[in-house]
Parts: structure tokens; C-alpha cells; sequence
């Protein structure tokens, strides 16, 4: 069932465990994420990337997020991922996502409060819920889609202000985590999560799931983390797989991409603490 993430996320952060957010790029993806949900009875945020408008159309992802969603019984929350422009992010609103997120956290803190304040304005108005992004979650790959590669941490006392006046409603936070495939080994600040998680009352989103580590990950979900956003894995799994099992033709190929996705998705359910 479609549903808004706010309830979701304040399960999530009452009860210590993180819900997985991967990013589809096509049908097969979105069908397989949300049949895995539904398997293990666990709700799931489905994400649409900005950056992915090349795979996909604004109304083509809501479409199918939608139909999707509608087919399960647990929850199931669309949401609008790295949100840059104010054109798409009011375009994914009016097609049914129940999320949004605005990215504006290259930009100096002054320039992300008075973008984010806009969006959750408008957005609060259709009664959708607000991501942002404080600090800054980059990425070492190079000629990645984000446009700072070097991680900011998330300030302590930058999260009070910018929770207070923007009113988002959940905050990512940058503690060490970079967007796609890591070139060396994930070291978190945990001290600087756990002061963020008793400064703030919004639940903490983490960006950069991939390869952060089981160990690493099991622990951002005990320390106030309640939302998890994932990508590189499932795309690095199914195309090994298709390497691995060497599919004869397209639909083989398709299936042994799905049956690769849905095991890391599976996976992902437990670390989280999500499903047992």
C-alpha cells in the first residue's frame, strides 16, 4: 500500500532499526524491491533519483511506484531522491510521490535553509514530507553525479539551526559515507552521530549505504539512523551475477539481475534490523 515515510521513519527511530531505501532505475527494479518487501513483510521506501531522469521520466517512475506499491500490503512510501531542481521536486509531487528530498548540500548553509524551507513550504502544503541534506555525502568516483566529492560532516550545532528553521522533516547527515564503490575502508564518526541523534528530534538519514559495511551499518540503525539509501549494491551484484551465471538470452539475463538484487535487498532487511 502507498503510504507517506513519515510514519515510517518514526517506527523506525522509536523501535531502533533502519528501513532500506534503494534507488530503481526500471521495472524490474522497482517490481523486485517491493516483491522482496513484501516477502519478508517489512515496509520500503522506494527511491527515484533526479540524476536517473535519463532511465526514467518523473511520471514514468510515479507510475510505476504507484502501481507497485498498490499491489502490496505493506508499506510502501515513493520517494523523490537527491532532489536538486524546484521544477521536479513540485513535478514529483503532483504525480504521487508520498516523499521528497531537496539536495542543497553543496551550497552554503544559508543558501540550503532558504532552499529547503521553500520546498517543505510547498510540499507540507500537499501534505508530503521533507528530506535534506546537511553536511555533504560525496563520492569517489570520479565523474559521479555529485558535484562536491569530498565528505562535510554534518556540524552539531548547523543541525539545530537548520532542523528549526527549514522545519524538514528527516535530516540526512554526512558521517562519513560516500555515494558508489569505496576505494579504501569506511571509518564513521559514531561520536558525531550519536551527538547529532540527542540533538536533534527528526529522524537521521544515511546516504551511501553501499559498501559501508554490515558491522557499520547494524550500528548507525541502533544509533538513531532510520532510513538507509542503497544503490552501487544492487547494481554491482546483479551485473557480477550476470557474469557469474552467463544467461543464454534477455529474459534469463533480466531474471538473474532480479534474483541478484533481491538477495542483497534480503540481506540489507537483516543488518538494518528490519526483518529477522
Amino acid at each position: 500500500m502507498l503510504v507517506s515515510s513519515e510514519k515510517m521513519l518514526q517506527d523506525a527511530l522509536i523501535n531502533h532499526y533502519a528501513i532500506p531505501s534503494p534507488d530503481f532505475v526500471d521495472s524490474n527494479s522497482a517490481r523486485v524491491f517491493v516483491k522482496t518487501a513484501q516477502e519478508l513483510k517489512c515496509p520500503i521506501i522506494l527511491s527515484f533519483a533526479e540524476v536517473h531522469l535519463e532511465q526514467l521520466s518523473v511520471k514514468e517512475a510515479a507510475n510505476l511506484g504507484k502501481f507497485y506499491a498498490n499491489q502490496a500490503e505493506v508499506p510502501v512510501a515513493l520517494h523523490l531522491d537527491h532532489g536538486v531542481h524546484m521544477d521536479v521536486i513540485k513535478e514529483a509531487i503532483a504525480q504521487g510521490f508520498t516523499s521528497v528530498m531537496i539536495d542543497a548540500s553543496s551550497l552554503d548553509i544559508g543558501e540550503n535553509i532558504r532552499r529547503t524551507k521553500e520546498v517543505t513550504e510547498y510540499a507540507h502544503s500537499h501534505h508530503v514530507p521533507v528530506e535534506a541534506e546537511l553536511g555533504h555525502v560525496g563520492s569517489e568516483e570520479e565523474g559521479g553525479p555529485h558535484a562536491v566529492s569530498k565528505n562535510i560532516y554534518t556540524e552539531v550545532n548547523q543541525a539545530i539551526r537548520f532542523v528549526k528553521e527549514t522545519g524538514v522533516d528527516s535530516l540526512a547527515v554526512s558521517i562519513g559515507t560516500s555515494h558508489g564503490k569505496y576505494k579504501g575502508t569506511p571509518q564513521l564518526n559514531f561520536e558525531r552521530l550519536l551527538e547529532l541523534h540527542k540533538a536533534l528530534t527528526v529522524p537521521l538519514v544515511l546516504h551511501g549505504g553501499s559498501g559501508t559495511g554490515d558491522a557499520n551499518l547494524g550500528r548507525c540503525a541502533l544509533g538513531g539512523i532510520t532510513k538507509v539509501n542503497l544503490y552501487t549494491d544492487f547494481i554491482t551484484a546483479a551485473i557480477n551475477y550476470v557474469y557469474s551465471e552467463k544467461p543464454t538470452n534477455w529474459l534469463k539475463l533480466l531474471q538473474t539481475g532480479d534474483k541478484a538484487m533481491a538477495t542483497v535487498l534480503q540481506h540489507y532487511y537483516k543488518v538494518l534490523g528490519c526483518a529477522h
